[in-house]
């Protein structure tokens, strides 16, 4: 296995390839997953970054980490360029990576869950231009900030629109929804009170109304920021554990990939 890093526009985005082997010829090509921290569109979470990405290097996937500008940088459409851009790249150089540009998924935590699911929503907006190659093969929302009205979390509003209304009303994501959204894979706890699980049951309600693939998942438990539920991450949760392996098993089925 061997670190990569890359620049993505304003960001970096870093990660891992898996080892080649030549006896290894039916993982020739492997899937992709490029991840996205939460933080509120402020900072990025650390414990949403290797720990995430450890578990699905475990399945054979190259997996990425995109360090996407925060801050008084994540207005004005900055991370969703950034993310983008990165998805332009893994494509471009599918070959030399190793990766199967079909298969390629965004996992998001947060403000990255908005991140995520906003390119899954407007990677085709005229008025945005973003690549054509920048379309996520799959999505995977983890307690996911998706609105920017009610329920929304106003800090990671306040970043990523720098307080524009025209820009609030934009990334108000169930409003966004079209039949080119990727298949989404979402869970969120229902202990979580910084950002509701309303957040994603109204995601999933849009999904359903446009007829895209969906899997949704809504623990009982769960606060907010848990990332892999492991005393690693210093949030231990063994019920909403459970997300990291249904979600493998998802990605795997909709990929048609065996590890």
């Amino acid at each position: 296995m061997r670190p990569i890093r890359f620049p993505a526009r304003d960001a970096e985005v870093h990660g891992w390839l898996q080892d080649s082997y030549e006896t290894l010829r039916a993982h020739r090509l492997r899937p992709a997953l490029v991840i996205c921290p939460g933080g509120a569109y402020q900072w990025r979470s650390p414990r949403e970054k290797d720990p995430a990405a450890l578990e699905f290097l475990s399945m054979g996937w190259q997996v990425f980490i995109l360090e996407y500008s925060c801050g008084e940088a994540a207005s004005e459409y900055r991370p969703l360029r950034e993310l983008a851009e990165t998805l332009r790249l893994l494509r471009e150089r599918a070959a030399e990576w190793q990766i199967d540009p079909t298969k390629i998924a965004v996992m998001g935590f947060s403000a990255g869950g908005h991140l995520a699911a906003s390119l899954g929503a407007l990677w085709n907006d005229p008025e945005l231009g973003l690549p054509a190659a920048s379309r996520p093969d799959a999505l995977v929302l983890c307690y996911p900030v998706i609105s920017t009205g009610e329920y929304a979390h106003a800090e990671s509003v306040r970043w990523v629109t720098g307080g524009s209304e025209a820009l609030t009303r934009k990334l108000h994501l169930p409003d966004q929804v079209n039949e080119g959204f990727p298949p989404s894979f979402l869970w969120h706890g229902g202990g979580d009170e910084s950002v509701p699980p309303e957040n994603s049951l109204m995601l999933a309600a849009a999904l359903r109304r446009r007829h895209v693939p969906f899997e949704y998942h809504l623990f009982e438990t769960g606060v907010h920021g848990i990332s892999t539920c492991t005393q690693e991450v210093e949030t231990p949760d063994p019920v909403c554990r459970a997300w990291v392996g249904l979600c493998k098993t998802w990605l795997n089925r909709r990929f048609a990939y065996t590890p």
